[in-house]
């Protein structure tokens, strides 16, 4: 059976430093970011604030749509964000 997947992007204010990321448990993933062990990028910039999250049947999609993502131009990237969160808040309370 194919496990689900997340893709989702992190920043640290709105249209701030962006980082896409892919997981199989948001929720842990997410709280590893939060406590600087989730990436040294993430550390780096203070990469704290969940702005998207995509569910995906398995994580062989999630993993697809991650690097079709990291391909996009930034302001693609914007533009997503802001067609589901405009205000650029924090998410994960709706998933935590």
């Amino acid at each position: 059976m194919a496990r689900g997947g997340y893709t989702y992007i992190m920043t640290n204010k709105a249209r701030g430093v962006l980082y896409i990321g892919v997981t199989a448990s948001l929720v842990a993933r997410i709280e590893q970011h939060r406590t600087g062990t989730g990436s040294a990028f993430c550390k780096k910039y203070g990469l704290t604030r969940l702005v998207l999250a995509e569910a995906h049947d398995n994580i062989t999609r999630a993993i697809a749509r991650e690097k079709a993502l990291k391909a996009w131009k930034r302001e693609w990237k914007i533009r997503l964000v802001e067609e589901s969160n405009p205000d650029w808040r924090d998410i994960s309370d709706l998933i935590l």
